[in-house]
């Protein structure tokens, strides 16, 4: 538009839209809509670069998961799931804390992030209620964990599903290099989050008693319910670890297991109580978590489009050389650093091919593979640096702000920033010792 250098317009589009978000005098949902409009209206893209530019991978992910938590909710399970967790360390809030953090972190590398805080935020949503504790850490641990967690494996986080596919890179690779270095991460955390927020959760002995006298199998609800939708759960997760060999998609094993779910729930039910189950699963679909996303995708896509971050990349290969240590270091940090700020898919998508270019000049496929390790801790790690880092961050704020408890973009970045600068600094020195000692 007006002749203006596609590069310059696209970067200020994505520097004003974060601006706007930082500012938080607008709902993220439509600052990212209107930015993702400008995209286009300035012809940064056309809307079928624009629409392709879509990872509706993610999208499918995150509806089809949505949707068999929202129908599994309904039979009790999750507070069956908060008072164990929470008689399990005698109605503590510190120790629910670090429970549920390891869990996630666990779940999160073996299902992965997204799938994981669906499932999990809800029950730390509902202990904090019953503890009357505030909900925001439990919010915050809850992401943390789960990029943490999820770094470990193939399938942990979507980076790690992109790069695994262009390098045929397995399951027990990325197990073996990324699960060592993360549990590290993970227990050098877990004490610093009973130093920030030990504190300030704080029950009072009445409220702790009064959920040691609970009953778990008082919540279960609806028994025939619970059966089916973990059932079609566990056959989910299997088929996202067995999926990747069949070239299955998350996203599609998401939403068919979510279609499999409504259909064998309404069996038996009328019509019109087969449409109540169908709109009342629907209506607890974060749809404005996966609009932010869809906006988010077409801004960053308008700066890939336009070059901005293959002159970073360039710029990385020519700083480092071509020595194989400085570049994995490097790699590492832009990573972090670049991830932080803009969500990691669209960003490690880009740096693939770049990375491979560089294998010629370190000296082979074998000695590029500390490159790969580094790309996959950088852009997985990095999401913890803000709150528009990764898809579980936004998903994991959607939640806590229809329980009305939102997270502002400057309250995660106080925790989330430092904590994940330091998680990289860990990195930093496990693939220089592990790789270039």
């Amino acid at each position: 538009m007006f002749g203006l250098d596609p590069l310059w317009l696209s970067t200020g589009l994505l520097i004003a839209s974060y601006v706007v978000l930082l500012s938080e005098k607008f709902n993220r949902t439509v600052v990212a809509l209107l930015g993702g409009g400008l995209v286009i209206i300035t012809g940064v893209l056309s809307q079928a670069q624009a629409i392709a530019s879509i990872d509706f991978n993610t999208i499918a992910l995150l509806t089809g998961m949505m949707i068999i938590v929202a129908v599994t909710r309904t039979s009790g399970v999750f507070e069956f799931v908060a008072i164990w967790a929470a008689k399990l360390v005698k109605a503590d809030p510190v120790g629910i804390l670090i429970a549920l953090s390891l869990v996630t972190a666990l779940f999160s590398a073996f299902l992965d992030n997204l799938t994981t805080v669906l499932l999990v935020v809800p029950v730390a949503l509902l202990i904090a209620e019953k503890l009357k504790v505030s909900p925001y850490p439990y919010l915050i641990s809850q992401i943390l964990a789960a990029n943490i967690g999820g770094t470990a494996t193939l399938i942990g986080d979507p980076p790690n599903i992109l790069i695994g596919s262009a390098t045929g890179l397995d399951f027990m690779q990325f197990l073996e290099n990324l699960a060592p270095v993360s549990l590290l991460i993970l227990i050098v955390m877990v004490p610093i989050f009973k130093i920030l927020w030990g504190k300030d959760l704080v029950a009072t002995q009445k409220n702790r008693d009064s959920i040691m006298r609970f009953r778990e199998a008082d919540s279960i609800t609806d028994m025939r319910l619970l059966v089916m939708s973990l059932g079609v759960l566990v056959l989910v997760i299997l088929g996202f670890i067995i999926g990747e060999n069949y070239h299955i998609p998350p996203g599609t094993i998401a939403m068919f297991g979510a279609a499999v779910l409504l259909l064998i729930t309404s069996i038996g039910l009328e019509g019109e109580e087969q449409t109540e189950r169908l709109h009342h699963a629907l209506l607890e679909v974060e749809w404005a978590a996966l609009l932010f996303f869809i906006g988010l995708f077409v801004i960053v896509a308008g700066v890939e489009h336009a070059g901005l971050l293959e002159i970073l990349g360039h710029d990385l290969i020519v700083f480092t050389g071509g020595d194989p240590a400085r570049t994995a270091i490097s790699t590492l940090w832009l990573s972090a650093i670049v991830s932080a700020a803009v969500d990691n898919i669209p960003f490690v998508a880009t740096m693939i091919p770049l990375v491979h270019s560089m294998q010629d000049a370190l000296g082979g496929a074998a000695a590029l593979e500390p490159v790969w390790w580094s790309l996959a801790l950088g852009a997985c790690l990095g999401g913890n640096g803000s709150l528009v880092g990764a898809a579980a961050n936004v998903v994991v704020s959607g939640m806590g702000e229809r329980a009305g408890y939102p997270i502002s973009f400057l309250q995660f970045l106080k925790f989330g920033l430092p904590l994940m600068v330091l998680s990289i600094v860990i990195a930093n020195g496990y693939i220089y010792l592990r790789y270039f000692w």
